[in-house]
Formats: C-alpha cells, structure tokens, sequence
C-alpha cells in the first residue's frame, strides 16, 4: 500500500499524475496519489491540475496560502493513509514503466527509506547549460556510486519512506529558504540510525534554470545552508564547500577568500554563463559567495 505525495506551485503535473496513476494501476497496488498546490498564482497550471480530481484515487488539492516547501511535505505525509510513502517533486518524471513496481518490490519490513537516483535529459540549450552539468556530474551518480556513500547521496526529489519512520524525522519546518534540504534529510536519517536502501530507479529531472536562475538559488542555498549548520541541523563534515568553509574560518582565512571572490566574482560569473561553465569555478565562486555571507544575511 503506498501513497504519493507530490506538491507543487505554479507547475504542470497532471502528466506525471497520469502516468503514475496507470503504472499504480498495471502494478495491481493498492495506491493513492495526492497532490497539494501550495497557492499558486498561475491560473493555467491550476485549471490543468484540477484535472487530476478526475482519476481514480488521486486527489489536488489547493491550500489557502503559501506555507513552504517543508510544511507541505509534511503536510501531505499527514494526510497520507497508507504505510509507504512515496515523495516525488513536481518537476520529475519516471524514468521507465516500471517504476512504481521497482519501489514497490523495494518496499519491505527490513526497509525504511528506499532512494532510486535522479538522471537528467540531455539537454544542448545554452542557458541552463550550468545546471544540467552540475545535476548530470554531481547529482546524477550510479547506484554504485551513491552506495559508496549512501546517506551523502540522498536527494530527496524522489524517494520513498514509511510513514511510521516519516513521522520521527519529518522536513525541517524551522528553516525555511531554498538549498540543502536533501543534505538535512540525510544527516537526520544517519544521526538516527535509519536504514536507507539505494536501487536502480531513478526519476527524471525536467525543468532546470537557467544560468542566471540556478547562480541566485545557489546564494539562497548557501544563506541556508548556513542557516542550518547554525540550527545544528547539519553537520561541518557533511557538506564539502561547509566543511571548506569552516576550516578557512578556523585558520581565519575568510578575509583571503572575500578579498579574492571581489577581484574574480565579474570573470567567473563570464565563465558560469557561457556555452562551457566549469564546476571547478563554480565552486570557487560558491565559496566566495559563502565566505562573504555575514550573520544577518544567514
């Protein structure tokens, strides 16, 4: 028994509803897929959406105001009412037919969390060329690889967890803002001992930011990430550009890093924009951007 939870805001899902709703269908699984708009202000993808009332055991619902991308994870695991959930972002696709049958042959009494991958589609369009790189080379690793480092490769825009599990660990309702959520998650589910399975399932990320768009989600994610780490929610050692960042402190190096990322912000910013970004340079650039955070911006 599982219930899929997708919430969304100002985005287009009742393709993925449909689809997940035919495969929960030739999978012979008892299901239920619910759907929160977290008060969108698109009257397209809104009238698009309410179409999902009309498929069998789906249900849209509108909530009244905006409340976060935590409360309504939460929210909707709430509602939910069978033992598996199954969280899915709006903006991701299955990558087979069997996708819901592979999660559910997964789903066991030994298991708790369940993470199938993310892949992305090949995409030559210049202006999101610095997201796709980054989602294709960091995010989208094989099921080898996030074994090696299993709670470290946890994103949590697909993946499966039961309910009773769910309700000790839940999303972060405290910190609110864009960035780390998954890396949150993760270090919840080790902190507390809870298993976490990797398969060969992955969803397929579609709708990626431009350059632009994904260098400003990173400045928020970094504000959050520190946001975080000043909560406690997260550990120094598990980010890689945080635990570099704490150690620049330690050696009281952040003085360097600013003075450097104000003389070479304008020439790497060329760089993350172009046809051809580096991952290198944006990390230098995100670590400048970090180094140059103050208390009151986090």
């Amino acid at each position: 028994m599982i219930s899929i939870l997708i919430p969304t805001y100002n985005y287009t899902v009742f393709s993925l509803v449909e689809n997940l709703q035919k495969q929960c269908e030739s999978a012979n699984v008892v299901y239920e897929i619910l759907v929160f708009d977290d008060a969108s202000t698109d009257k397209k993808s809104l009238e698009e959406n309410s179409k999902i009332n009309s498929l069998a055991h789906c249900s849209f619902q509108v909530l009244d105001k905006n409340i976060g991308r935590s409360k309504i994870r939460n929210l909707l695991a709430e509602k939910a009412t069978y033992t598996w959930l199954l969280f899915l972002d709006a903006d991701t696709f299955p990558s087979s037919s069997k996708f819901i049958s592979n999660y559910v042959a997964a789903f066991s009494e030994e298991s708790s969390v369940v993470f199938g991958g993310i892949e992305y589609p090949k995409n030559t369009s210049e202006n999101v060329r610095l997201r796709y790189k980054y989602g294709s080379e960091r995010e989208s690793l094989t099921l080898s690889e996030r074994i090696k480092n299993p709670y470290h490769s946890f994103i949590t825009m697909g993946f499966g967890i039961k309910k009773d599990v769910f309700k000790t660990i839940k999303f972060n309702e405290k910190l609110t803002g864009y960035g780390y959520e998954d890396s949150v998650f993760g270090y919840e589910l080790q902190k507390n001992n809870i298993s976490l399975l990797h398969i060969d399932n992955p969803v397929i990320h579609l709708n990626l930011e431009t350059n632009e768009d994904f260098i400003y989600k990173s400045h928020l994610a970094l504000q959050n990430l520190l946001n975080f780490y000043n909560e406690g929610s997260i550990d120094g050692e598990n980010v890689k550009i945080l635990k570099t960042y704490l150690k620049l402190k330690k050696w009281n190096l952040l003085f360097a890093a600013r003075a450097i990322f104000a003389v070479f912000k304008n020439p790497l910013l060329k760089n993350l924009t172009s046809s051809k970004p580096s991952l290198f340079l944006f990390d230098l650039y995100r670590l400048g951007y970090l180094s140059s955070l103050k208390a009151k911006d986090a």
